[in-house]
């Protein structure tokens, strides 16, 4: 009896999190002491938002502040609202229950299990029905597989996972395991990821996903850029239509910059015909 109980208040919570609409960001103050310029920021689920600005401009410490539910208590003085609100005392004290995920560049697993393992176990931590884990573990390791350009087999040992594999079963798990409403994604671009292909793919999902990153094409994909100077938010750009049909540009020089990194990383010859139009 117990262990029903225990599974509908699990069932509940996952549909409480589903329900989630908006996030709001509240301005808060940058490193002069001064407001930010920007003092409200909503963004809905679907949408896609780059953090964009010089180094050291902020961007890490605003997504922490996302990730860390701030409610004036952090040193920007910034609030996180979930439709409306701030979150919950459960959300705070439970990590199993928090809606956003945090991943970064630097993140990496410590587990040694095989990959297949992992995904199973976590999607039984997270108390997914037995009769829909193997679908779920299966459709995880096949959305990592589109993200990275190295296949991720089920029986290789986290611990053996390169650097792109890492961050890609990472960004598929809390998208699919975890079911994660908000993904934070701190300069994941450098790892190894299928940049435009990621994009494709967590569009689908009907996430808030929140780039920081040095990327133009990235941040011409994005629905919105949040501008960051000296700690603070300057303004937020929508992308407008000359920019996304820029952004077609920007993406067939990156993938020619791509294969001309792949060609001498093999040891190939770089011809003019291989650079197209970009001489």
């Amino acid at each position: 009896m117990e262990t029903k109980i225990v599974l509908i208040q699990r069932i509940m919570y996952v549909f409480r999190l589903s329900m989630i609409q908006q996030i709001t960001l509240m301005g808060g103050y940058g490193r002069s002491g001064k407001p930010e310029n920007v003092n409200r920021i909503d963004l809905k689920m679907g949408d896609v938002v780059s953090i964009v600005g010089p180094t050291g401009s902020g961007k890490t410490t605003l997504i922490n502040d996302i990730e860390l539910f701030a409610d004036a208590n952090t040193p920007t003085g910034r609030r996180v609202l979930f439709d409306g609100a701030p979150a919950t005392r459960e959300i705070r004290n439970d990590p199993s229950r928090h809606p956003i995920a945090l991943i970064t560049q630097h993140t990496s697993f410590l587990s040694d299990l095989p990959v297949g393992v992992f995904l199973e176990t976590h999607a039984r931590i997270r108390s997914v029905d037995d009769a829909v884990r193997r679908n779920i573990v299966e459709r995880t390791l096949d959305f990592a597989n589109q993200l990275t350009g190295e296949p991720i087999g089920s029986s290789v040992r986290m611990t053996e996972l390169s650097g792109g594999q890492t961050r890609a079963l990472l960004i598929a798990d809390a998208t699919i395991v975890c079911d994660t409403p908000i993904v934070l994604l701190d300069e994941v671009e450098n790892a190894g990821i299928n940049r435009t292909r990621a994009l494709e793919l967590l569009r689908r999902e009907r996430k808030i996903f929140i780039f920081v990153t040095h990327d133009p094409r990235i941040a011409l994909l994005s629905d919105y850029r949040i501008v960051m100077r000296a700690g603070s938010i300057i303004d937020v750009l929508e992308t407008n239509a000359e920019e996304k049909q820029l952004s077609t540009a920007v993406t067939r020089m990156d993938e020619c910059l791509s294969g001309l990194r792949d060609t001498l990383r093999m040891g190939g010859r770089v011809t003019a015909a291989a650079m197209g139009g970009m001489l």
